[in-house]
């Protein structure tokens, strides 16, 4: 599943998650989805789909991603750092990594790159005390 932006058109979507761009616009009349016109597409058909948490619930609760999460999930290592965040503040920090501008992302990287997340924490002020 490549990744999902704050907004996607039907087409957008549908590639990603391996279905029909009929599905997707069932799925949107069904469930109400928040949506938007494109300017300048002519016939005004072509939308947004704005990708709210009603949205990604959805999608998370399909088979078919679900199975495609728990291999990734196997595939990883996992990571001793911490507890596992909420899935709302993992939203929070997705939200706000997709709003940055692209040379803010790349700032950000490459600070990550540089101190890692301890170093990243500590800056923020936040990073836990070594007991």
């Amino acid at each position: 599943m490549n990744r999902l932006r704050s907004k996607m058109t039907t087409e957008e979507l549908a590639e990603s998650l391996g279905v029909t761009k009929q599905t997707v616009n069932r799925w949107i009349r069904q469930q109400k989805w928040k949506t938007e016109k494109i300017n300048g597409v002519k016939g005004g058909r072509a939308r947004w789909i704005h990708l709210d948490a009603r949205v990604k619930k959805h999608i998370m609760s399909l088979p078919a991603v679900r199975n495609r999460q728990a291999v990734y999930q196997l595939a990883e290592t996992p990571s001793l750092y911490g507890e596992q965040a909420s899935p709302s503040l993992l939203t929070q920090i997705i939200d706000a990594l997709e709003i940055m501008t692209p040379a803010e992302q790349e700032r950000l990287h490459v600070l990550l790159t540089r101190e890692g997340i301890r170093g990243f924490l500590s800056r923020l002020g936040i990073a836990e005390l070594d007991a």
